[in-house]
């Protein structure tokens, strides 16, 4: 009987784990590029208009796609993995030109003088949509919960949920 009551139960609790929804049919926000905001500077009384998120960036999986895009397109070739090399630095708050998630998509659609090229009509909306979304992570603009990890290769210590690689001496020498 409780070896029913077991089976039962792991059969049941995945199912009470939420996922996120996925649209998976690639629609876009439905701003014109025309509409695209310079700064985020507004003379008078500062009641700034809050910005509007993407729902790119709300979403772990097209965050995650966005970082796995990023290296297919290699962008880290100038941008280093966000910190900066032949193209500007990604990890801090200094933007030329903007950091909302237009401004982004507007620079990878356009491209920009000294050397960033123009990407428009050869990566797919929903991709540019992805790669601006992990640009943003990078420099800290979405949600923790949202962003991806740093690859293991690159953080200063293990993750925590990955166990030390034991010695086969066990400390006792050969």
């Amino acid at each position: 009987m409780m070896r029913a009551i077991m089976l039962l139960a792991l059969l049941v609790a995945p199912a009470s784990c939420q996922r996120e929804e996925r649209d998976l049919t690639g629609s876009v926000p439905e701003k014109p590029a025309a509409g695209i905001e310079q700064s985020v500077l507004h003379p008078g009384d500062g009641n700034n208009p809050a910005p509007a998120r993407s729902k790119y960036e709300e979403t772990a999986f097209d965050v995650a796609e966005g970082k796995r895009l990023f290296q297919w397109f290699n962008c880290s070739g100038c941008h280093f993995n966000g910190g900066g090399g032949i193209g500007p630095a990604l990890m801090d708050d200094k933007w030329f030109y903007g950091s909302s998630i237009e401004n982004i998509v507007a620079t990878i659609k356009e491209g920009r003088p000294n050397g960033m090229p123009s990407f428009k009509g050869l990566v797919p909306e929903k991709e540019v949509w992805q790669l601006a979304a992990y640009v943003r992570s990078v420099g800290g603009f979405v949600a923790k919960d949202v962003a991806p990890s740093r690859n293991d290769d690159l953080n200063a210590a293990p993750a925590e949920n990955r166990a030390p690689t034991p010695s086969p001496f066990n400390g006792k020498g050969p």
